[in-house]
């Protein structure tokens, strides 16, 4: 089920500047029997991406209300809630005042074998290096196009993920889950002041291990650290077996995370943490 603004529909108008010009933000958020454990945090963002982007922030019990109706009757689901600026005048200057649109959608949540929450994933490095832009840093706006090249860059269905770094050769984060790595017997994770996404899940790691620290991580040391995990807020906590020949055993700041995300509310049944 599809809605926008509130009507069902798959259309959208041809002059949305989302559809030009990637101009709006959007969400992935998993549901529960009709609950989203992270839904604060989510709404947390989208509030900040749109400051950065001069967007007016959407009434959030209508978001709650349609992401609740488009996910009726399925008992584990992922909602997409996207945000655009809305119709506009050709070119690049947006509207003085945008009539922001906005797509709630619904999808089944993908399945993923516990035997990655288990044993983990298998990473690539990426060639594909991110663009440093601080003002888009953190928020999940439309324009997603580095993370699409980067997962050209593989079709090996056992390789799961990509680590992928900026320009500097700092790692960020996987084409679309954030990273954590215990280094020297630290546990940290990269600071997405410059470029990345700073995922919902990666909030909530941190606060839950506010040791944790948040600076630069360089490659070298990424690659030589003892543990290394992903988080997300659709697959959860995903412990890291290796990046390319480098190889990794799930440590136990993964498995104390899959036992924080399963009182959460999120569904690892088969996991024994």
């Amino acid at each position: 089920m599809r809605l926008v603004d509130g009507i069902p529909t798959d259309s959208i108008l041809a002059d949305d500047r989302g559809l030009n010009y990637g101009d709006g933000l959007f969400e992935t958020i998993r549901f529960i029997h009709g609950y989203a454990p992270l839904w604060k945090r989510h709404m947390q963002r989208l509030v900040e991406g749109c400051a950065r982007l001069y967007l007016p922030v959407p009434d959030l019990d209508i978001l709650l209300d349609e992401a609740t109706r488009v996910c009726a009757g399925c008992s584990d689901a992922v909602v997409r809630v996207t945000l655009t600026r809305g119709v506009g005048e050709r070119g690049y200057r947006p509207p003085l005042h945008p009539d922001c649109i906005r797509i709630v959608t619904a999808f089944q949540t993908p399945l993923v074998p516990t035997s990655v929450y288990v044993a983990g994933v298998s990473m690539h490095r990426c060639q594909m290096r991110l663009a440093e832009q601080p003002l888009l840093a953190g928020i999940k706006h439309l324009c997603r196009l580095e993370q699409v090249l980067a997962r050209t860059e593989w079709s090996d269905p056992a390789v799961a993920e990509g680590l992928l770094c900026d320009h500097s050769g700092r790692v960020i984060s996987a084409t679309c889950a954030n990273l954590f790595a215990v280094i020297g017997g630290t546990l940290a994770t990269p600071t997405l002041v410059r470029c990345g996404i700073a995922g919902v899940a990666r909030a909530e790691v941190l606060g839950a291990l506010p040791q944790c620290q948040v600076r630069d991580i360089t490659l070298e040391s990424c690659l030589e650290a003892s543990e290394l995990f992903l988080t997300s807020s659709v697959r959860g906590i995903l412990p890291v077996r290796s990046v390319a020949d480098k190889v990794y055993a799930p440590g136990s700041y993964a498995r104390s995370m899959q036992a924080h995300w399963q009182d959460l509310g999120f569904p690892m049944e088969h996991i024994k943490v």
